[in-house]
């Protein structure tokens, strides 16, 4: 029975089993245990950034009125008459000038009468002056002759002040605006017969708001600027002391020169009132960020690269971007970054590439959606790894 199961084929099979167990558990035994995975660096992100100069920036909140003359006169008559002669709508004129002529009727006959009174008196006057220096007349007699020659004397001087004012002549300097009694029409004494408008300087008449009436006061500068689109400057010369009861606001006005009279009265207008000088900084609306608190700011790299949320007021906008306050004097801005940068974060800084530079920072580039795009850090140059 043992000879059976040791026999030749038997042992074979096991030496063989034997063989293949040795060399599986030696190949084990000898083999190296597996490294343990390697740790891998977190990777600091890339930013690129610039330095940003703050620059004096003109604070001034905008106003919308209408332009006035700064005079208007009505031309009246001081006597009555027919319209002989009248200056043409339109017709520039100075103070002083004779505009309109009267017809002067039989005022010439009364005026010639009115003089030939006044010597006949003068005669009597004398003569009645002469008998009493002789003794042979009364006193009495002189006083009552010396009476009548100045009645004369007045009824001449109203005549001839009845034949000077036949003619009309211009209160002021400005522009014959509107021509009220045609040649030929009858005016009556105090009736109108044309008007005249003085526009040098002109008055730009807006109304300013409660909460703004405290920054403004007389003698301070303003920009005009005409519904045109022609620009000059302008001075506050009166703020109302009272608001106007239905719409509590306050009347101000604007002394805008006009030495050609080439703009006209009643024009809209634009005005820009000067409140204070501002250092602030110019950059593109794209860089413009949100905190955690709702907070409007930009993100900046400080001296250990690391990223500072920084908190700004606008002060002004223009075409091509926003002027911020509450910076530094320097600063360097991040302008284009990769993904999500949170405060207090180590980052990887770069120059800003040129072709980015003046569409962020720099003033004068005009925003355009492309600019907007480009602050964004969707694109960094050379940041990829």
């Amino acid at each position: 029975m043992r000879s059976k199961i040791f026999n030749s084929t038997t042992l074979v099979f096991l030496a063989i089993v034997a063989l293949i167990v040795v060399w599986i558990g030696g190949g084990m035994i000898s083999r190296e245990p597996p490294a343990p995975p390697q740790q891998l660096s977190p990777r600091v992100p890339t930013v690129a950034a610039s330095w940003s100069d703050a620059e004096d920036v003109v604070r001034e909140f905008v106003l919308y009125g209408d332009v006035e003359p700064v005079q208007v006169s009505t031309l009246r008559a001081r006597t009555d008459g027919l319209v002989e002669e009248v200056a043409r709508q339109g017709t520039q004129v100075q103070a002083g000038d004779e505009l309109v002529q009267l017809s002067t009727d039989d005022r010439e006959a009364r005026l010639a009468r009115a003089e030939a009174q006044v010597a006949s008196a003068r005669r009597a006057a004398e003569a009645a002056q002469q008998l009493a220096d002789r003794g042979v007349g009364p006193q009495s007699d002189v006083q009552a002759r010396q009476a009548e020659l100045e009645a004369a004397r007045a009824e001449l001087r109203a005549i001839q002040l009845e034949i000077e004012n036949t003619t009309l002549r211009a209160p002021i300097a400005g522009v014959i605006n509107r021509v009220i009694a045609d040649i030929g029409a009858y005016v009556s004494p105090g009736g109108e017969v044309l008007e005249i408008v003085d526009n040098d300087p002109l008055i730009a008449v807006v109304q300013v708001q409660q909460s703004q009436i405290v920054n403004v006061r007389a003698g301070m500068p303003a920009r005009i600027r005409f519904i045109g689109g022609e620009e000059t400057q302008g001075e506050v010369r009166f703020v109302s002391p009272l608001a106007d009861a239905a719409t509590r606001t306050f009347r101000v006005e604007i002394e805008v020169p006009n030495p050609e009279g080439e703009v006209p009265a009643g024009i809209s207008v634009e005005a820009m009132l000067v409140t204070r000088t501002v250092e602030a900084h110019h950059i593109s609306t794209a860089l413009v960020r949100l905190d955690e608190q709702g907070r409007l700011g930009l993100n900046a790299v400080d001296e250990d690269d690391r990223i500072v949320f920084k908190p700004v007021d606008i002060v002004m906008a223009d075409s091509s971007g926003i002027w911020v306050a509450g910076l530094a004097s320097r600063e360097r801005l991040v302008t284009i970054s990769q993904g999500a940068i949170a405060a207090g974060e180590r980052v990887e800084v770069r120059e800003t590439p040129p072709e980015y530079l003046s569409r962020t920072i720099a003033p004068g580039a005009p925003a355009t959606e492309t600019e907007a795009e480009a602050g964004t850090g969707a694109d960094l140059p050379e940041a990829q790894e």
